[in-house]
């Protein structure tokens, strides 16, 4: 019998696969969809788990140590940044990922955000409702077509973003160190290799890289300085990515138009927060993700990950470690 603990309860569809099998035992910590990490209530339950699934509780070292059964996490969403992927390994612990699930639900929410930023939604939608009718100052509205795009990401959103941006009239650039040029040239975009000459040179910078060493804080004072005056910054990626009181100055100050962030570096964020008081950024709460036809996909693949590893037949297509899953094999 495998003990199996999942953080929130998943899409129906995907509890029926968990519940209808004889050799898995499920605790579920609780049923509500969103809500802050349960931390402490993971490391309350996971002492004699196989198998945990885990959204944005952190795993790293000192949970490990207190759950010597562990053998596979199954993380719900494609980032694993929230986890100690070395430890987990040295642990001998699978870790499984959604991938494919959310990449065109985000790629929309990207779009959405582009849009939003260029139609000033947010802006006029409360214009309306305040009987105002038509704002009269600030910034212009703009086309999509024919602005200048650049990709930061080439993975399985980026190029879903990418496509969608060509199909609105949009030059795409790509930049994307690990991805091979020539392919991205043969989908018809302008590979960028000069990541800084990229942000020059667009009209709407969109981040679908993941946060790493190499990434935190990319966008910083010198990355909004070269973006030019009436530039976009977009992240459906994660909140790191971003210095968040240099972008604050740089909406603040002019030195870029305008932002859409569904991610920010600390998720709920402070009523502090200084992006709050800008009219010039549209905010979404992290919920690229969360539309119910996205919420059953990734469901479904963060139980089969659990499922298909205790069965000895998981892709090492959906690990992060598939060293690990190989070791166990």
């Amino acid at each position: 019998m495998y003990k199996v603990v999942l953080c929130r309860a998943l899409h129906p569809s995907a509890m029926a696969l968990l519940e209808a099998r004889r050799d898995i035992e499920l605790k579920v910590l609780t049923t509500e969809f969103r809500g802050p990490p349960l931390t402490k209530e993971l490391a309350a339950n996971i002492g004699d788990a196989d198998g945990i699934m885990v959204g944005l509780e952190k795993v790293q070292a000192d949970l490990l140590a207190i759950a010597p059964k562990l053998r596979v996490v199954s993380r719900f969403g494609v980032g694993f940044d929230t986890l100690d992927i070395p430890a987990c390994t040295r642990q001998g612990v699978t870790v499984g990922v959604v991938n494919g699930a959310n990449d065109l639900s985000v790629a929309e929410h990207a779009m959405m955000l582009m849009l939003a930023v260029a139609r000033r939604t947010v802006e006029y939608d409360a214009s309306v409702r305040a009987g105002t009718w038509m704002i009269q100052h600030g910034r212009r509205m703009h086309e999509l077509s024919e602005r200048r795009v650049l990709v930061v990401g080439y993975g399985r959103i980026g190029t879903r973003v990418a496509r969608l941006c060509a199909a609105f009239g949009m030059q795409v650039m790509v930049h994307d160190p690990n991805f091979p040029i020539p392919r991205i040239a043969a989908d018809g975009h302008e590979p960028v290799a000069d990541l800084m000459d990229g942000v020059a040179r667009a009209d709407v910078v969109t981040l679908h890289c993941p946060l790493d060493d190499a990434t935190r804080r990319m966008v910083d004072g010198a990355f909004l300085k070269r973006m030019q005056p009436h530039a976009w910054l977009i992240n459906t990626a994660r909140g790191g990515l971003v210095d968040e009181a240099a972008l604050a100055a740089a909406l603040a100050d002019g030195t870029i138009e305008a932002a859409g962030l569904d991610v920010l570096v600390t998720e709920p964020p402070a009523a502090d927060n200084p992006l709050f008081a800008l009219p010039n950024v549209v905010l979404a709460p992290h919920n690229a993700a969360a539309p119910l036809e996205c919420y059953a996909k990734m469901s479904r693949r963060a139980a089969l990950n659990l499922i298909e590893y205790f069965d000895g037949k998981l892709d090492p297509g959906y690990c992060v470690n598939p060293e690990a899953l190989r070791r166990n094999a």
